[in-house]
């Protein structure tokens, strides 16, 4: 298999699709060209992944090369019970923090399940969404936000990424990282929280920087 690169791929690559498990059981079958057919389907998205979790490009092309060699290489041992996509993250995460836990030994594991505290936290907080072009340059906005999720915990960063930047459910993150889906809400709750203190000095009082979307 060639060398991962992340290619220019339109934003909107569609996720997952009624033939994914047809290449994918092709590529089990020993067909380099469809499992070829899936990385050009998600490296970009799986790039993507990598860059947020690491905060470093070299980084996040290893993960990249990691992910999908693994995936390859393991085929038989997918299931078939989530989408290929799916697993994939699943892969692509524990490679981007065992990164992170190279630099910082003391990051916190995504299988350790954080107690809900439901009644110390607000039950719904608005989510993330495009914002102010009036009030700042396009890139100096993405710079902003950059910032403010890089700052994130790594456990609050990965489910904020695959919530709210990825468009995964609840139920496909908590099958992603392994954890249960109460863990994916209540770790995303303190996620925007955590951004909301962080961008609320760029907005005008009473102007949220984190629009409302509907929960999946």
């Amino acid at each position: 298999m060639s060398s991962l690169k992340p290619k220019p791929v339109p934003e909107r690559t569609p996720v997952g699709g009624a033939d994914e498990h047809v290449f994918v059981e092709r590529a089990r079958r020993g067909d380099l060209a469809a499992f070829e057919e899936l990385v050009n389907r998600y490296e970009r998205k799986i790039f993507r992944l990598a860059l947020n979790i690491t905060g470093n490009r070299e980084d996040a092309e290893e993960v990249l090369q990691e992910a999908f060699l693994k995936a390859y290489t393991n085929l038989d041992r997918f299931q078939g019970d989530s989408r290929f996509y799916t697993w994939l993250v699943r892969i692509a995460v524990n490679e981007g923090l065992m990164k992170l836990r190279r630099r910082r030994p003391n990051v916190v594991s995504l299988d350790q399940e954080l107690e809900a505290e439901d009644d110390l936290l607000p039950r719904q907080v608005e989510d993330w969404g495009p914002n102010p072009e009036q009030r700042f340059a396009q890139i100096e906005l993405q710079r902003i936000l950059d910032e403010a999720i890089a700052g994130l915990e790594p456990d609050y960063r990965v489910v904020f990424v695959l919530r709210d930047i990825e468009q995964l459910s609840s139920e496909e993150t908590a099958q992603a990282l392994d954890i249960s889906v109460p863990a994916v809400k209540s770790r995303l709750l303190r996620a925007r929280l955590k951004l909301r203190e962080r961008l609320n000095p760029y907005f005008r009082p009473g102007e949220s920087p984190l629009p409302a979307r509907p929960e999946r």
